[in-house]
């Protein structure tokens, strides 16, 4: 199969959604942006995003210790509508088990209890939350009382809903909480079970249990938190979600003559009043028009890189950005790229989609970089040699992009699935260096938080080196937390016909069996994989 073959395939044209069988070339995406005006032309209203507004700050919070109690003390503020839009939602979870006194004090620390105490202290109070339906399949058989239940107990203002208004094979993936539309959260981190867990992701942790006794794996995540027009805009794609789901419509919250700055006392900023691009991926059903937002970001902002390319996923499997990852490596003078994954998926479903996907790419990758001088993809341990689990969603570009959010580096997350990332694109004057410097400091944090060093001994090394694989690779140690390289593996006959149908991936929705029927394109994957066989001397099976 060669680049621009005919599938049947649904897919969106500029003038619209067009269906039926289509010639599906890889639409190129507009130039990268200069320096001079790359803040301004990366994030488009109506192609690169839903929306461009500003914020007063921003943030990124790193794993769920810190952000389950800084959204815990953000609810406090809460006054008159609370909307928390999830993929998954467990009422039984504790949002600060690693405190024998929870605060503030006399508060409940479990989530739901919580959520009602609040209600019963503010009586102008109403809180929403909205949860995709089948992930409460999941939560019936981990205990949790259906949501259905809960919602004739908790009264007049406390509403709980499902939402099941999606295309068949699809999920609600979102993950947003805003508060009064003046904060809102947006990013990878569900409020449920086994999410908890520190920056250390200690191998042995007792906290990280529950609900229940069991001990669940180390895991790594992260969220962003804004405030402004930015959280304002949040709060009307949430009420949007809650009104495609349930048919009701939301009001706006007042606000209050005498309002007070709720941003986190203790919550140091990202940037400050940053531009915030708010990206979807929606596809079309009953009324509501398909958005490919997310995608077009992903692949312009590759598109933009200059130097380096740092990617953090629980996935890496999504073919559009794949090949825009070939096409830079392709280039003398392209970025280095940097993905940091979990060693392998979760069940041997996962594993067996997106798993062999990410092969599929890795292959196409390292057949252009045998060295390894300019692609690396690593996954974090613990000192016992444990896998600490990436479920993160963050890209950034040099030091001047950021893009965090709910999508995956999947196929479904660009057209099947209902997300929501946020982005920020940075200049290269004077009004934006120190942006760029906590950028930088919020990148070389993490590849820290990985490698079980200091902050200031990755960014001096990583300066020194000039490179971040050069930087890993010095810094990395046989024992202890550290990253490990993620190898390409080979992909067999049988493997490679599941990836290329997208049978558990789609990049659109598509009507029952229509997975067999058709392959995507993958052909740029396979011509590389034969030139590195042929260069390492191997047949092809």
């Amino acid at each position: 199969m060669h680049d621009g073959s005919a599938l049947n395939l649904v897919e969106m044209t500029p003038d619209g959604l067009t269906s039926g069988v289509i010639p599906l070339q890889d639409t190129p995406p507009p130039p990268a942006p200069s320096d001079s005006d790359q803040a301004g032309s990366l994030l488009r209203p109506g192609d690169t995003c839903w929306r461009v507004e500003r914020a007063d700050r921003m943030a990124v919070i790193v794993d769920a210790q810190d952000y389950f109690r800084t959204l815990k003390h953000a609810l406090l503020n809460a006054r008159h509508q609370v909307l928390l839009i999830a993929w998954d939602f467990d009422t039984r979870i504790r949002l600060e088990p690693d405190k024998d006194q929870p605060t503030p004090k006399g508060a409940p620390d479990k989530l739901g209890r919580y959520l009602a105490w609040l209600i019963r202290g503010r009586p102008d109070l109403q809180v929403h939350v909205l949860k995709w339906r089948f992930s409460g399949l999941w939560g019936l058989m981990r205990g949790m009382t259906p949501l259905w239940i809960l919602n004739l107990m908790s009264g007049r203002r406390l509403h709980y809903r499902v939402a099941s208004d999606h295309p068949l094979g699809a999920c609600h993936h979102q993950k947003i909480v805003v508060i009064d539309d003046r904060i809102a959260f947006c990013g990878g981190i569900d409020i449920t079970a086994e999410r908890w867990d520190t920056r250390g992701h200690l191998d042995d942790d007792p906290r990280r249990r529950g609900p229940g006794p069991k001990l669940y794996e180390p895991y790594h995540d992260m969220t962003a938190i804004v405030d402004g027009d930015a959280a304002k805009s949040l709060g009307d794609l949430a009420r949007l979600r809650w009104f495609h789901a349930t048919g009701e419509k939301l009001p706006v919250p007042p606000r209050d003559a005498d309002e007070k700055d709720v941003w986190p006392e203790k919550l140091q900023s990202l940037f400050d009043c940053p531009m915030v691009g708010i990206a979807r991926t929606q596809p079309a059903f009953s009324g509501q028009e398909e958005a490919v937002e997310i995608e077009r970001l992903w692949i312009a902002a590759i598109r933009a890189a200059k130097r380096h390319i740092y990617i953090e996923a629980q996935y890496f499997a999504c073919r559009r950005i794949g090949k825009a990852l070939v096409e830079r490596l392709e280039e003398p003078d392209g970025p280095e790229i940097v993905v940091i994954n979990p060693t392998v998926a979760n069940g041997w479903l996962e594993e067996a989609a997106m798993g062999r996907a990410r092969d599929h790419i890795m292959n196409a990758l390292c057949a252009l970089d045998p060295d390894g001088k300019r692609f690396a993809c690593y996954a974090p341990v613990t000192p016992k040699g444990i896998r600490i689990y990436v479920h993160a969603k963050l890209l950034i570009v040099d030091d001047q992009i950021l893009r965090i959010g709910s999508s995956n580096m999947n196929n479904r997350s660009m057209g099947v699935d209902t997300e929501c990332d946020l982005a920020v694109a940075l200049g290269r004057d004077s009004a934006d260096e120190e942006g760029r410097v906590r950028l930088r400091a919020l990148r070389d944090g993490l590849i820290a938080e990985h490698l079980g060093i200091s902050l200031p001994l990755a960014a001096r090394t990583i300066d020194e080196k000039g490179s971040l694989i050069a930087a890993i690779e010095a810094l990395r140690q046989p024992k202890g937390k550290t990253l490990i390289p993620v190898n390409c593996q080979e992909v067999n006959a049988a493997e490679t016909y599941l990836v290329e149908q997208a049978l558990l991936d789609p990049e659109r929705p598509r009507f029952p069996f229509q997975s067999f029927f058709h392959r995507l394109d993958w052909g740029w994957a396979r011509r590389r994989r034969a030139r590195r066989m042929k260069r390492d001397g191997h047949s092809l099976r």
